[in-house]
């Protein structure tokens, strides 16, 4: 997503600090500092009109000063933990049970859902990832008039790469 609004015209918010590697090979695109919003957000009006990525656990830390637009990405779950188990795997890390991973996040974004409909300074759209990956031209177009802003819909839909889409339900990497 990141890589599709910087394509389409939205400058992102990024530090190039985490950089890229096997589990996301075009790298990250993430800002630090969002990690520390719940301690400070003082940067947060300096990213007005711009674009940056945050975890859904990070969105409870946004402050009602602001207005936001969210594209929350969603994913099936069962893809969602596979493709974590994985990573850890990579890292020789251990992960905890599929099915305790797998119910923490399920409920994890049931209260988020619902604590977003009670944000009236949060517009939310949800993009589902595999119609992404199936139709980046409808769902790029579908973005630009969510954000209410003129994007380039070819470029964005550009950098949608289906071969990234490695962890789907049924299959294993």
């Amino acid at each position: 997503m990141m890589q599709m609004l910087q394509n389409g015209g939205i400058e992102i918010v990024t530090d190039q600090v985490r950089t890229a590697d096997p589990d996301n090979p075009r790298g990250y695109l993430e800002y630090e500092a969002v990690k520390d919003i719940g301690k400070d957000a003082s940067w947060l009006p300096q990213t007005r009109g711009k674009a940056f990525k945050m975890i859904s656990l990070l969105l409870y830390h946004l402050p009602p000063t602001e207005q936001y637009r969210i594209l929350f990405m969603e994913r099936d779950p069962e893809e969602v933990v596979r493709s974590q188990e994985a990573m850890l795997q990579r890292l020789q890390r251990p992960a905890a049970p599929h099915t305790e991973m797998l119910e923490s996040f399920r409920i994890h974004l049931a209260h988020l859902r619902a604590w977003l409909e009670t944000r009236s300074d949060m517009s939310v759209m949800s993009v589902d990832y595999r119609d992404l990956i199936e139709q980046p031209v409808m769902q790029s177009e579908k973005i630009s008039q969510f954000l209410d802003f003129r994007l380039d819909v070819a470029q964005m839909s550009a950098a949608v790469d289906p071969s990234l889409y490695r962890s789907r339900s049924g299959q294993t990497r």
